[in-house]
């Protein structure tokens, strides 16, 4: 065991469980997979980091774990520390500057900001996992991303869609998994709080502009749950057939 690993916050049993839970049930890990994780430096990818890290050791498939940082160059938002940090974890760290909003406001044309970024950030990870032979792209949504996504497909756009648990790109060529999606976000605030993660906050001015429709899915999700203390599993129940689209693509040796 190396230092990093001594030095790491060991996740706790309950995240582990249910994320070794969603790895085995949608089949996102296979045998010398070469993983990108998108981590933004906020909670949910931080908890994600570690917790595949500490599934590296015990894991019944060996696979590798690099980290991809986008900097959307966005005001007060400052991921520079997270270098040092991957860099202490003895993780394979790449780092991506662009101007996000710069662009948004000359390209963008009748979408959100966030649906933009969100969008350009995706192009931007795809690329660095081709040209670094990654063949698997993790991201870190969880439970209640998925319930958000639900409610507001449900809503306004007449669908019964959701975020998918393990798909492939347009392109056929990456696979993507969000290992995170039977955990609870308030699993990784906690689990982040205590292990003193190095979170980055959201600072996006767009963000902060107004409320979006995603805060108004997660406010009315909350006022449910204080009178329904089963409603996460009863959501996950019911949108467990549409987490996948068709077969599950299968795990396959990625090329160095």
């Amino acid at each position: 065991m190396s230092p990093s690993d001594r030095n790491q916050p060991k996740p706790p049993k309950s995240l582990l469980r249910l994320v070794g839970r969603a790895i085995a049930d949608f089949r996102m890990i296979g045998e010398g997979d070469r993983i990108l994780l998108g981590v933004s430096g906020g909670k949910d990818s931080l908890s994600l980091l570690h917790i595949l890290k500490h599934l590296q050791t015990y894991a019944p498939v060996r696979f590798d774990l690099a980290v991809l940082t986008v900097d959307p160059q966005v005001p007060g938002f400052d991921p520079e520390h997270l270098k040092d940090y991957y860099t202490s974890l003895g993780v394979t760290w790449f780092y991506e500057q662009q101007p996000l909003m710069d662009q948004a406001k000359e390209h963008m044309d009748g979408d959100s900001f966030c649906a933009y970024c969100s969008r350009m950030k995706r192009g931007i990870m795809y690329r660095i996992c081709r040209e670094q032979g990654y063949g698997v792209l993790a991201l870190a949504q969880h439970l209640d991303d998925l319930a958000e996504s639900l409610l507001m497909s449900l809503f306004h756009g007449g669908q019964l869609r959701t975020m998918k648990a393990h798909y492939l790109n347009n392109e056929g060529d990456v696979r993507i998994i969000r290992p995170l999606v039977y955990c609870r976000e308030r699993q990784t605030a906690d689990y982040a709080e205590r292990a003193c993660l190095p979170v980055v906050m959201d600072s996006c001015p767009a963000c902060f502009s107004m409320p979006t429709r995603r805060e108004h899915m997660k406010a009315l999700l909350a006022r449910e749950e204080a009178e329904h203390s089963h409603l996460f599993a009863n959501i996950l129940h019911a949108i467990k057939p549409i987490m996948v689209e068709g077969e599950l693509p299968q795990p396959r040796r990625s090329e160095p």
